[in-house]
């Protein structure tokens, strides 16, 4: 079914690529080759944009990376999560879900975590120039204000893609675009909206996300006890452990690499991680999250407040 939602939620069929308004864009980008990075609004295309330009890719003989930092509507691994997907034949895109490497953020939503959204977006584009000759970057909604810009600077400064498509509806990316074009070497392409594009609702996005966050503790789950050493970052001398208590966290496996999603219970004076890795565990990665793992809803929570005691 043609157009996809850019939520990621329902993936179906790649249309051809000739049924595109953007056919001739996405045989230049797939001609070109190098690091695609897409910016837009919620509701603008962006991963509609990016399958067909992996399609495309394929079908050219390229070798394709697909790297998902929208944190809050991924579609490649949890959220909170930027993930990496290496996609080799089209029967690579008909699941996306599985991440072939994984870095975590922490977060939702690049508010307060820029450095970190920023960081493990551009850890994963760098391995991917290892054996991609193709690859595109998704990323966030946020495109406007302060938060928007400065991500979107910090990206091209770190990322260093070869182009960058901004898609939008109106000028809402104007001020972004221009900032890029200023600042930056790389070509900067601006274009519309696919006209048929489905806009995805706010409940939608957060049934998306939930969903997600189940399939990322999906049973068995098991309950490591673990020290206050093995957390980054370190958690300070007198911490009451129970401040702690369902905290979303990256489980680490000493590499750099995310394996996947922890929560942790406290009880009783111990301190466990709810998760279900089950090897290769050597620490984990505080975030700005706590979650339910009866609803899988997430609030935000401020790590320096609970840390510390100050809200800075």
């Amino acid at each position: 079914m043609f157009p996809l939602p850019d939520s990621g939620a329902a993936l179906g069929t790649i249309p051809p690529v000739n049924d595109n308004p953007h056919d001739q864009l996405v045989e230049r980008l797939v001609e070109q080759g190098g690091v695609v990075m897409l910016i837009g609004a919620p509701d603008t295309g962006k991963t509609t944009l990016a399958r067909h330009l992996l399609a495309a890719g394929i079908d050219a003989g390229r070798t394709a990376a697909y790297i998902d930092a929208d944190v809050g509507q991924t579609m490649v691994g949890p959220p909170a999560c930027v993930g990496l997907r290496w996609v080799k034949s089209r029967e690579d895109m008909e699941d996306f879900r599985h991440a072939d490497d994984l870095r975590f953020v922490g977060s939702v939503s690049p508010e307060r975590l820029v450095l970190q959204e920023v960081l493990a977006t551009a850890t994963l584009v760098e391995v991917a120039r290892q054996t991609a000759d193709l690859i595109i970057i998704d990323t966030t909604g946020s495109v406007s204000g302060v938060t928007g810009q400065t991500l979107k600077y910090h990206k091209m400064e770190m990322c260093r893609p070869d182009v960058v498509v901004a898609l939008q509806r109106g000028s809402e990316i104007e001020p972004t675009v221009g900032l890029l074009r200023r600042f930056f070497s790389a070509e900067v392409e601006l274009t519309t909206v696919h006209p048929e594009v489905i806009p995805v609702s706010p409940e939608e996005r957060r049934v998306h996300r939930t969903d997600r966050f189940a399939e990322a503790f999906a049973p068995p789950l098991n309950r490591f006890r673990v020290k206050p050493t093995v957390f980054a970052p370190a958690l300070p001398t007198g911490l009451d452990l129970s401040r702690l208590h369902g905290m979303l966290v990256g489980v680490h496996d000493g590499t750099g690499r995310c394996l996947g999603l922890g929560a942790l219970e406290h009880d009783e004076d111990a301190l466990r991680v709810i998760t279900n890795i089950g090897e290769g565990m050597k620490g984990l990665r505080l975030g700005s999250l706590t979650i339910d793992l009866e609803t899988f809803e997430t609030a935000r929570a401020n790590l320096r407040e609970i840390m510390f005691g100050l809200d800075l």
